[in-house]
């Protein structure tokens, strides 16, 4: 995919915050070493982190340059690593390992969980938040719509949700130290656009860049035309205009021995 844009994602800051805030507030107290805000975007979190952490090294990492441009502006990192998480590995071990909104986009949880967690110093931390929207409509239309309007590009049948039960990360974390593992729907209040959608203003900076990066400008408009109006049916509009858009969202802390 191309770079993420940092102003159309910071477009919902505040509800893109919130659950970073909720998982930080579960982190409690860390050993010695540095703080990793890993995928850590535009840097949204790390004046948050900062203020929790005062005084540890604060590393961000994340892929993308526009976004590490952004997290450099907050004033928040010590240090900042541009880097696929995917393959990251830390030169000094660290206290904390957080990802608000990242994990999702990385393959093969069984392996990667484990990984990150074997890099923690003793009585370290792994704080993840991740989305578990798929099966929801805002994300469940994007599938629809695409293989309606463009079969010969997008077939979903072998698709499966990038991110499992919360159950499946209780089992798979467990074993490797003290876990908590919840989930909470957020009922998020969207207010109304100029033109479009007010959902499809939150995923376009998201969960449709996949889409969106494989169609030209006509068939992009296309497809946002035909989501737009799937969306209102269940994200009907209120009287004021705002649109009510359920979230939901997990969240698991596993402490190290």
């Amino acid at each position: 995919m191309t770079d993420w844009n940092p102003s159309l994602y910071s477009r919902f800051a505040g509800l893109r915050l919130r659950p970073a805030l909720d998982l930080l507030a579960q982190v409690g107290a860390l050993p010695d070493g540095d703080a990793v805000d890993l995928g850590c975007g535009n840097g949204a979190a790390g004046p948050a982190l900062r203020a929790r952490l005062p005084g540890r090294h604060l590393i961000g990492l994340d892929a993308s340059p526009a976004m590490l441009d952004g997290a450099q502006r907050t004033g928040a990192y010590d240090a900042l690593i541009e880097a696929d998480a995917g393959g990251w590995h830390p030169v000094r071990t660290p206290a904390l390992i957080f990802s608000n909104a990242l994990l999702h986009w990385l393959p093969d949880h069984a392996a990667l969980f484990p990984r990150l967690a074997g890099c923690l110093a003793p009585g370290g931390v792994l704080a993840v938040q991740m989305p578990r929207q798929f099966d929801a409509p805002s994300h469940r239309l994007i599938r629809e719509v695409s293989a309606r309007l463009f079969p010969d590009r997008f077939d979903w049948s072998g698709w499966q949700a990038p991110v499992a039960e919360p159950q499946v990360y209780h089992r798979l974390l467990a074993p490797l130290g003290a876990v908590s593992v919840w989930e909470t729907e957020y009922l998020q209040t969207l207010a109304p656009v100029p033109t479009g959608h007010p959902v499809r203003q939150f995923t376009q900076s998201t969960i449709m860049r996949p889409v969106l990066e494989r169609l030209s400008d006509a068939e992009a408009a296309d497809f946002i035309a035909a989501y737009d109006a799937a969306l209102a049916p269940p994200y009907p509009a209120q009287t004021d205009g705002t649109v009510i858009f359920p979230f939901r969202r997990l969240f698991m802390v596993l402490r190290r021995p």
